[in-house]
């Protein structure tokens, strides 16, 4: 695998943009490529990032073309179709395997042998296809999953508790989207679960869930696109598999046979390090949130069949 400090991105829409900033901001690394069809909107941003990188840290961000992936350690993936205001992201698989294919494939060419990060819409399903068309290892192929809505979770929780967000522990699990699992089971504050902490006071599970779940929405609703919180999980996931962290991350990976499911693609907890998901955790569920998982795996397993039936059209 390569040992270069450099992340390549294709794709500089507004997510892709805005992870390649973060990434800038965060120090992780030293060069940060930018690759997309257009090459002037590309030159543009990097251009832009790196004027501002000139008062931050040291470091080279340029645009730059598919021969540039060769030598990236972590490949991040944006570039994908855009649901419209108010449609599921599932909308947009077919059209977004298309293009998926294309930037994994011309990567692969390029003679890329890294990690990949995948965050097109709809996560979960692209980052099935990536890792199909790229043949890397599973744990290999990454996709952004749950991590944001786990971290949505865990501040509306805080948020109605009134207190900080890092103080609780909580777990969204499934489906990047509508079919996803709050695990209430794995809420924990102090050590304390959810109920044992409430001590009768009142909490509406069911009304924190729905804003979780409809977060993106709207957020895109309001602003056209979202970009702030996926690119901060972007980074998130980058900057653990760069420093080889072992760190514990709600992330997109494949499963096999976690929970009787196998050959899908969703989020669990995943243990992260340098050579990606090293293992997968299966944190003990209730029955109801078990069937949950299932229900979004199923989903799951019909939206990457329709992908796979617009492919073949």
């Amino acid at each position: 695998m390569p040992v270069t400090s450099r992340i390549a991105i294709i794709g500089t829409g507004n997510v892709g943009a805005t992870a390649a900033y973060a990434l800038m901001l965060r120090g992780i690394v030293s060069e940060i490529v930018l690759i997309d069809r257009s090459a002037e909107h590309a030159a543009a941003e990097a251009t832009d990032i790196a004027d501002a990188n000139a008062i931050a840290r040291p470091g080279r961000i340029w645009a730059g073309d598919y021969s540039d992936v060769r030598d990236a350690a972590i490949l991040v993936i944006t570039a994908g179709a855009t649901p419209k205001d108010g449609e599921p992201r599932t909308s947009v698989a077919g059209r977004s395997a298309v293009i998926v294919r294309d930037c994994v494939g011309q990567a692969m060419h390029a003679g890329f042998n890294g990690v990949v990060v995948v965050a097109s819409n709809p996560a979960d399903a692209m980052t099935q296809v990536a890792q199909a068309e790229s043949g890397l290892p599973a744990e290999r192929v990454i996709g952004t999953g749950t991590l944001l809505d786990s971290n949505r979770f865990r501040k509306r929780i805080a948020d109605r508790l009134g207190i900080a967000p890092g103080a609780v522990a909580a777990q969204v699990l499934g489906e990047h989207g509508d079919s996803e699992v709050m695990a209430y089971s794995t809420v924990r504050i102090g050590g304390m679960d959810l109920d044992a902490y409430l001590a009768g006071q009142e909490f509406d599970r069911a009304a924190v869930a729905h804003d979780v779940m409809r977060a993106g929405y709207t957020i895109g609703h309001g602003k056209g696109f979202t970009s702030y919180g996926v690119a901060t999980a972007i980074v998130r996931i980058c900057e653990a598999i760069h420093r080889d962290e072992r760190v514990v991350l709600p992330v997109s990976t494949l499963l096999t046979g976690q929970y009787g499911i196998n050959g899908i693609y969703l989020s669990l907890p995943c243990l992260i390090g340098a050579t990606g998901i090293q293992r997968i955790l299966t944190p003990e569920l209730t029955p109801a949130e078990t069937d949950a998982l299932l229900a979004s795996a199923d989903v799951l397993r019909r939206t990457l069949q329709q992908t796979e039936e617009d492919a073949d059209v």
